[in-house]
């Protein structure tokens, strides 16, 4: 078990796979299977060895498969448009 790769996934996670971002005809399952190996080219890149990688699969698979399911929309428009009229009531509301 690598902590350190762990740590390094979870953040390539976070940075390659926003939120509501799978609009794709590509089944979860498929999608995640494709990010793991993308993910894994780019650990081998940053000099982690193959037994890292292939040690902590079962763990870094689930949570690319959650990252890929989530379908959370996040409407960054309506986000400005309420930041803009807080700033114009003052109250925050």
């Amino acid at each position: 078990m690598s902590d350190r790769f762990l740590r390094w996934a979870k953040t390539w996670i976070e940075e390659k796979i926003p939120p509501g971002a799978n609009p794709d005809i590509e089944s979860h399952d498929a999608k995640a299977k494709r990010l793991f190996g993308k993910l894994s080219s780019e650990a081998a890149a940053e000099g982690f060895t193959s037994s890292e990688i292939a040690a902590e699969r079962e763990r870094i698979l689930p949570l690319i498969l959650t990252a890929v399911s989530d379908s959370t929309d996040f409407d960054i428009d309506a986000y400005r448009l309420k930041s803009l009229l807080a700033q114009e009531n003052e109250d925050g509301d």
